[in-house]
């Protein structure tokens, strides 16, 4: 097989780094998994069982590397890797929930948003671009592998997306002429909903206020703002089962 590179955007597949999120990439999408890679040093428990019994069910090779797990991560105890083909799938015009992610640019925000985007039933999910590479492994890292079970779509502009995804009614969450969150739950109508959230340090341009619905989550006074990820967190769960 050919030899394998560190990540890099231009390359046609990318790493679940981790005990755990190499076992999502088996569970979840082993078509996808190119091959495990594991340490010497990887116990041999029910983990370790678990891998050999996914790999060996759908003919997936295990190599022992332990150089370039090391390498791969920048650390000593990274015991397994997962190598997989990266997908861009389009969300589902018919699915009743899409999050819409404007521009992020944190690694760890992506992950920790798409994590939650899985566990509250958000499964189709729009990135406008320019944005954080959300194939890097440190971005499937902080989503456990959660990434691998969602629909990831990518569009160079908001226009574009809403050209693809027309009668969607927008949530947009920002802070100009907004209402708070629970009064925007009380205008959700029967048709398909989209959470859009922006920027980690801009937000969503005010003129995006036209669109739908602006939401703010309320807060108090001592801090200014809340983290993208805690609000992405609060209003998918305010959202999941309108």
């Amino acid at each position: 097989m050919p030899p394998l590179e560190p990540y890099d955007a231009g390359l046609d597949y990318t790493y679940a780094l981790g005990l755990y999120p190499a076992l999502e990439a088996l569970s979840q999408a082993p078509e996808r998994v190119r091959r495990l890679l594991i340490t010497s040093r990887l116990n041999q428990d029910e983990a370790y069982e678990k891998l050999v019994f996914l790999c060996n069910t759908h003919r997936i090779r295990i190599e022992t590397a332990d150089r370039l797990l090391r390498r791969l991560s920048g650390k000593d105890n990274c015991f397994a890797a997962a190598v997989i083909s990266k997908k861009g799938e389009a969300p589902r015009a018919r699915a009743p929930r899409h999050l819409v992610l404007h521009h992020p640019m944190d690694r760890g925000n992506a992950g920790t948003i798409l994590r939650s985007a899985l566990g509250f039933g958000f499964e189709d999910i729009a990135v406008i671009t320019p944005a954080v590479d959300l194939f890097d492994p440190r971005v499937i890292r902080a989503s456990m592998g959660a990434l691998l079970s969602l629909r990831l779509g990518f569009f160079d502009s908001m226009d574009s997306y809403l050209a693809q995804y027309p009668g969607r009614q927008l949530f947009l969450f920002m802070l100009e002429g907004s209402s708070p969150l629970t009064g925007a739950l009380a205008q959700k109508d029967h048709a398909p909903l989209s959470l859009v959230f922006g920027n980690e340090g801009s937000g969503l341009p005010p003129e995006f206020a036209a669109l739908g619905t602006p939401v703010r989550i309320e807060q108090g006074e001592a801090i200014d703002s809340l983290n993208l990820a805690v609000a992405a967190g609060i209003g998918m769960y305010a959202f999941r089962e309108v």
